[in-house]
């Protein structure tokens, strides 16, 4: 079967490995169809915690496909079925795992496609417990988007920064794939978003979906505009994944009390802040990464209702270095499907 693998450094390569065998007791056997591209590919492929991996390794963090086979005494799904996949494997035994904090299992065997084989593959055997099953009206493209695309901001705005209807959000990267999804879902509630993109054409974008304001940081400093449209109160919540470059700033942006709530560093993983701002200002800061198994049923819900995500491009698996090119040139408004 045909595999997208990784040999080293930026070495990514299309050929054929051999299929899994039948799945074993509890497993489901998936036909990948699509695969959704996150910067946290592009970090696997840089070279991030290749000391952990065994090479070559399969692609791929977030995918959808159908089940074709089951192993035995697998009982929630029939062949035919159109499911996703949980991006990590968990032990679903610990303390965290039997609560349904899945991304906090205390025995993680790694990411998918990060640590472990991932899903950039015709074929794969998942656990019947990890695998969940798409509602109907949901495509194969919408669907590889819900384990991170659309999980990881409805962990992040609903189970960890507590967003409200009304509050006023600042989402940064609007553009982004995770960014055109906390702009929908913040919307869908009733708040006022603010947002910031890298271009005037990715500002008429986002007013599209439904922002009420947007600022192009290369031309202006987004600080200055949130807190003119605030009248200097700031907003209630900033939705954070560049890092370093933006994280004063969006402190700058909270209103007393307010909570910031960050899932990535792609500009840089270090950076200092103020204490005295931090605690006089009463400041509630929010670590969040991937997403629970019930975050991705509530995605599929929200997509079955008609909130689908945003999709830049859809290429071909044989097309992927493509899709890796546009994702990192940072043209992309949306997400970028691979499909098999």
């Amino acid at each position: 079967m045909r595999a997208l693998m990784l040999h080293g450094d930026r070495d990514l390569r299309l050929e054929e490995i051999d299929p899994p065998p039948a799945p074993a007791a509890g497993e489901v056997q998936v036909r990948v169809r699509a695969i959704g591209l996150n910067y946290l590919d592009v970090w696997g492929f840089r070279g991030m915690a290749f000391a952990r991996r065994k090479m070559p390794q399969a692609a791929g963090v977030e995918a959808s496909g159908e089940v074709v086979a089951l192993g035995e005494g697998v009982k929630k799904f029939k062949v035919g079925d159109k499911v996703t996949m949980y991006g990590a494997e968990t032990c679903g035994h610990c303390k965290a795992c039997r609560e349904g904090r899945d991304n906090l299992c205390e025995n993680v065997a790694g990411i998918m496609g990060f640590h472990i084989d991932g899903f950039a593959r015709e074929l794969v055997n998942r656990p019947e417990r990890l695998t969940i099953k798409v509602p109907d009206g949901v495509s194969f493209e919408q669907a590889a988007c819900a384990p991170i695309g659309f999980g990881t901001v409805q962990h992040m705005l609903f189970d960890n920064a507590r967003l409200e209807p009304g509050e006023t959000i600042l989402v940064h990267a609007g553009g982004s794939g995770i960014g055109t999804a906390a702009i929908k879902m913040a919307k869908a509630i009733g708040c006022t978003v603010i947002t910031t993109v890298g271009d005037d054409d990715k500002a008429e974008k986002a007013r599209a979906l439904g922002a009420d304001h947007v600022v192009n940081y290369r031309t202006e400093r987004f600080e200055g505009e949130v807190r003119a449209w605030t009248k200097r109160k700031g907003v209630d919540v900033v939705f954070e994944h560049v890092g370093a470059d933006t994280w004063n700033g969006s402190l700058l942006c909270l209103k007393r009390g307010g909570r910031l709530v960050t899932c990535g560093s792609t500009s840089g993983v270090s950076t200092t802040m103020n204490l005295m701002q931090l605690f006089q200002q009463q400041y509630r800061i929010f670590g969040s990464f991937g997403c629970s198994m019930r975050n991705i049923r509530e995605s599929l819900d929200k997509m079955a209702h008609g909130m689908t995500p945003v999709i830049d491009t859809v290429f071909d698996i044989a097309d992927f270095q493509k899709g890796l090119e546009r994702l990192e040139s940072r043209k992309v408004f949306g997400k970028i499907i691979v499909t098999l």
